[in-house]
């Protein structure tokens, strides 16, 4: 992983083998970043993507261990308890071309990802919706 930061965005670019999340999650931390956006794209050959199940109060995930460009990665950094908190989003494009997405839990960087972050001179907490069951931004 390398990544640069000007100004209020770090320009970051992993290198096969490193896993998306954990090593935004890994710059966030390090440059303190409490409430931020994400963009990016790239290549990964597994990837576990999901959606909520309101029926079930759940994430259900898919798993595909095959190569996959990703044609877009979008997502915010917020906190919640305190804590980091990551809400990633991702478009996979299959060798058919057909698309896959949903809530980016991991994704293995086939031969490159590209990744935006910009910093926002703020926090922003989440807590759980009762109604929902899903982490909601508050102000």
């Amino acid at each position: 992983m390398v990544y640069k930061t000007c100004g209020d965005t770090i320009a970051v670019r992993l290198e096969k083998g490193e896993e998306i999340v954990s090593s935004i999650r890994a710059i966030c931390e390090n440059e303190g970043v409490k409430a931020g956006t994400i963009q990016g794209l790239g290549a990964a050959d597994h990837s576990v993507v999901g959606i909520f199940d309101f029926t079930k109060n759940a994430y259900v995930s898919n798993t595909f261990d095959q190569d996959m460009e990703i044609t877009a990665l979008i997502g915010n950094v917020s906190t919640k308890d305190g804590e980091l908190y990551l809400h990633i989003h991702a478009t996979l494009g299959d060798d058919k071309g057909l698309a896959h997405g949903g809530h980016l839990n991991e994704a293995v960087v086939s031969a490159t990802c590209e990744l935006f972050i910009r910093k926002l001179d703020m926090v922003i907490e989440r807590k759980a919706d009762p109604k929902t069951g899903i982490n909601l931004m508050v102000f």
